[in-house]
């Protein structure tokens, strides 16, 4: 199943069709070759940042898709406190140049959606996830609860989350972005069983990051 097409980041297209804009205005003005080459130079720069291309969603019952692209940065056991819960957390970094969309990991209805202010440190950083700006989103999935953390990075903090408490999303789905530098912690199962490894690159919806066994 392919999720449906967006070419770019749905909170990411009034920026791009306004540097694309900008760069053609200012193109007109120089009126020279230079001019047009900056042009196309930036809008190539917009659409590397903010690409969402359509992704091919894996079928396996029980996996865990990552909600990022990135690199795997921690899989350990940990205490969720969204969800109030012992579980273990794989954290996925997303650097400047990843995808920023971030998409569900599992099918399910959200139980809760929980916003937070938070200082200004690098997001790579352990303490990121429970001192930086962040957003949880609580799933309920076949009786299991996933926990998705949007944490923002050091460049800009600024997350976006379109669903709320009540919601289905299905394996693959949109659900929001956060804008250049930043990470995903995943609050799975005590019981889940990891399928990566820290400093592997995982890419959102396509890589499977854990299944979600028996308990």
């Amino acid at each position: 199943m392919m999720s449906s097409l967006y070419l770019f980041a749905r909170g990411h297209r009034l920026l791009t069709a306004a540097v694309v804009l900008f760069t053609l205005a200012l193109a007109w003005l120089l009126g020279d070759g230079w001019g047009l080459l900056f042009a196309g130079l930036m809008a190539a720069f917009a659409a590397l940042l903010w690409r969402d291309a359509p992704r091919a969603v894996p079928t396996q019952s029980g996996a865990v898709l990552s909600p990022a692209d990135g690199r795997v940065v921690r899989i350990e056991k940990a205490r969720d406190p969204y969800a109030n819960r012992d579980a273990l957390r794989i954290s996925v970094f997303m650097n400047f140049f990843d995808t920023h969309a971030n998409r569900a990991s599992v099918d399910g209805v959200i139980r809760q959606v929980q916003y937070f202010p938070g200082a200004a440190i690098s997001a790579d950083l352990d303490t990121a996830s429970t001192r930086h700006e962040r957003n949880a989103v609580v799933i309920e999935s076949n009786g299991e609860l996933v926990t998705l953390v949007q944490v923002a990075g050091l460049i800009a903090r600024r997350i976006l989350c379109t669903v709320k408490p009540g919601d289905t999303l299905t394996r693959g789905q949109r659900y929001g972005l956060i804008r250049f530098g930043s990470r995903v912690d995943i609050y799975l199962p005590p019981h889940a069983v990891p399928k990566v490894a820290p400093g592997e690159r995982v890419s959102a919806t396509t890589t499977i990051l854990a299944t979600l066994a028996a308990a």
